[in-house]
């Protein structure tokens, strides 16, 4: 998954990781992607970690995320 290329190395605690993976997880399945290899999953995990930063509820990073990538 393109999150978790994103994640290595970084200094999250796991639940934090888990956290980001719900979202991410959550916001591909309400644009119905996928194909991991498609270059939107790696736009969508950029978003993802950056709502992520200010935002705790995965559900809401989902939202957040997947309004900000179809405008």
């Amino acid at each position: 998954m393109p999150i978790d290329r994103l994640l290595v190395g970084s200094k999250l605690r796991p639940d934090e990781v888990a956290r980001l993976n719900a979202a991410y997880t959550y916001a591909l399945r309400r644009i119905g992607l996928v194909d991991r290899n498609d270059p939107i999953t790696e736009m969508l995990a950029r978003k993802i970690i950056e709502i992520g930063a200010t935002e705790s509820d995965p559900q809401k990073i989902s939202d957040i995320a997947v309004k900000k990538l179809t405008g």
